[in-house]
């Protein structure tokens, strides 16, 4: 690949920053820990564009004891030369909103978009910031507060630090907290990230250092393999059916690298990427290699004399039922849906993905035909089950119709307002009849669950379908659900805003939550995604001293401060169950929303979300115990 030149002739600039502190939520998604992470991403993509150009193979990212990041690249540097604006090409890129070298298809052949915008945004984003790049033998260094320059340029250019036989760029920035709801990097979901990047870019090596106190780590990602040990990662603990496959190739300029592999489940786990930007709701290079993919199984089969003439063709999900896929392209020009870009839009990407698939896995499956008939073999099992599934649901949908009966457990609210009313699937009939006593009427339902409920990780979906309390929170929730066969799932039918899982504050309350946001994450994913999941966060401790007010404690932390900060007597009473509380405490603690604590479920990628859940679902007891005894109280508190 031939490369080009990055000097300040290939900065664009397109509009200033006024916009950005206004209304961050257009540029980075939301101003909470997931919009706080992102700040970090795409720092980190555009050293990984430095990457893609072929002039970086390492990149450092440490989350410093003061809580700010530091992202460090050895690629050529932010263009620091006089800028025909009459400044520093760098104070344009950091502080000027849409001014960057991805504007320039000189400068980069692919990039995640336009992460000139995100330079900019995350300084003015951040209380400060301050840069070094690394180029010309020098240290050139920028500093800025709010996005405001704190440092005076010397005849329009930056002053220098001292000499150096390094190149890169190195960026530091607090996040700001006038901006932000909290301002402490989700390290798990960091680590996570660049991970994942490591998979998609096997000659790049990814430094994560974390300094803060009680946390420190450094860990190297680095993944020779690339998305081949991503697949073998994503299916570890699985019985896989083949090694995994893997080709690639390009079609008008488009990049397309997929890798698959079926293992002894009935679950579909396709990734997509576009760039090395994860798009969660997937798009058009997804819709190209599912297409392909089932119209070569169908061809194949038929060939084979496994499908015969009378038999209907294999459906998409038979194909994919099992599946572990990852497809990445690489994009000169993406169009995303969304500022964050979580669906490509790119047409020509269904026909590159559509058009490699077809060529590639050809060559593939005529010279590993035992491969071909293995995988035809799960297609059969597919549909076989798919048909005794759909009679299963058929049977249920017409005796309920998923109308709004729920065998007399829902107490509703009296609003149809969805956008006002809440859901409460609380634990057990006992917290269930405080919970209806203590209710606002009018927006808040009640649903009551008997117990752990059904651990749809490892059943059937004629088991799912016919478990009472899963039919309940369905007809309740009033949105259909989605699954691999006959998807009815509309989110716009949905009667809640907010469906709060309240149980007990003790381990057995959280293994109900993970039973029941398993039920959630792989049939109505959508929820989660949309942000209408909360766990309620009820009280460990009642403290009442003899002088003073009640007090509730939500954890043994919180206990443990107190004791610690109060020196008169008091009396402690501990909470067992939310059934030990009588209807106006449980109003105080946990329902009223000017007092309450809920943790908004997120799923940050559907790697950590599959892991998660394959680990507290799956059929290894040990994990799962440990997990759940190690995270039960690091909620992100949301009040």
């Amino acid at each position: 690949m031939a490369k080009t030149q990055y000097n300040a002739d290939s900065i664009t600039v397109l509009e200033g920053l006024e916009a950005v502190r206004k209304r961050p939520g257009m540029y980075i998604g939301s101003v909470g820990t997931k919009g706080l992470n992102h700040l970090i991403y795409e720092i980190v993509d555009n050293a990984v564009d430095e990457h893609l150009a072929g002039f970086c193979n390492q990149i450092w990212v440490t989350l410093e004891a003061d809580g700010s990041c530091t992202v460090k690249d050895a690629g050529r540097g932010i263009p620091v030369e006089m800028h025909k604006k009459g400044m520093s090409a760098e104070r344009i890129v950091l502080s000027t909103l849409h001014a960057g070298g991805k504007f320039d298809n000189d400068a980069y052949k692919t990039s995640g978009g336009l992460h000139g915008v995100g330079s900019s945004v995350v300084n003015a984003l951040s209380e400060r910031m301050s840069v070094k790049v690394y180029k010309n033998g020098q240290i050139h260094y920028d500093a800025y507060e709010r996005g405001i320059p704190t440092v005076e340029l010397v005849d329009g250019l930056l002053p220098t630090l001292g000499r150096t036989k390094e190149t890169g760029t190195e960026i530091n920035f607090l996040p700001d907290g006038e901006i932000f709801e909290k301002t402490r990097f989700k390290a798990d979901w960091l680590k996570s990230r660049l991970h994942e990047t490591a998979y998609l870019n096997p000659n790049l090596q990814i430094t994560y250092q974390n300094k803060r106190a009680g946390e420190e780590e450094t860990v190297l990602f680095h993944e020779p393999e690339g998305i081949i040990s991503y697949v073998k990662e994503l299916n570890s603990g699985k019985a896989p059916v083949h090694d995994p496959i893997y080709y690639k190739g390009t079609i008008d300029r488009v990049e397309v690298e997929v890798a698959f592999q079926f293992v002894d489940t009935f679950e579909e786990n396709i990734l997509g990427f576009c760039n090395n930007i994860f798009t969660q709701e997937g798009g058009t290079h997804l819709a190209g290699f599912k297409t392909r993919f089932t119209q070569m199984i169908n061809s194949y089969a038929k060939e084979l004399g496994i499908l015969k003439e009378k038999d209907t063709n294999f459906t998409g999900a038979d194909t994919r039922n099992g599946m572990t896929a990852v497809v990445a392209v690489k994009h000169p020009d993406p169009i995303f849906e969304g500022q964050t870009k979580t669906k490509l839009a790119s047409a020509d990407a269904t026909k590159a993905v559509f058009t490699v698939t077809g060529d590639e896995l050809q060559r593939y499956f005529d010279r590993n035909l035992e491969i071909l008939k293995a995988v035809i073999s799960c297609a059969e099992k597919s549909a076989k089950i798919r048909k005794a599934e759909e009679k299963a649901k058929t049977n249920m949908l017409s005796k309920s119709k998923f109308s709004f009966d729920s065998n007399g457990k829902l107490a509703n609210c009296e609003s149809r307002d969805a956008e006002k009313c809440e859901i409460f699937i609380v634990e057990g009939d006992s917290a269930g009849g405080s919970a209806k006593t203590a209710r606002n009427r009018m927006y808040q339902a009640i649903l009551p669950i008997r117990g752990k409920i059904l651990n749809v990780e490892k059943a059937s979906m004629d088991k799912v379908l016919a478990n009472a309390e899963i039919k309940t929170m369905i007809n309740a929730f009033g949105c259909g659900f989605s699954e691999g066969y006959g998807n009815d799932f509309d989110i716009s039918r949905l009667r809640y805003n907010k469906i709060v899982l309240m149980t007990d504050a003790d381990v057995d309350g959280s293994h109900i939550d993970t039973l029941l946001l398993t039920f959630l994450y792989r049939f109505m994913p959508e929820l989660i995604y949309d942000g209408h999941v909360f766990i309620a966060m009820p009280p460990l401790f009642k403290v009442i001293p003899k002088r003073g007010e009640e007090q509730y404690l939500y954890d043994e932390k919180e206990l443990e401060r107190y004791r610690k900060t109060h020196t008169g007597d008091f009396t402690l009473q501990r909470y067992k169950g939310l059934g030990e509380m009588d209807a106006q405490q449980l109003w105080e603690t946990t329902l009223d929303p000017d007092h309450r604590v809920l943790k908004q479920v997120e799923i940050e990628d559907a790697r950590m979300a599959s892991e998660i859940t394959e680990m507290l679902m799956g059929s290894e007891v040990p994990p799962r115990r440990r997990f759940i005894y190690e995270h039960a109280d690091e909620a992100e508190i949301d009040a």
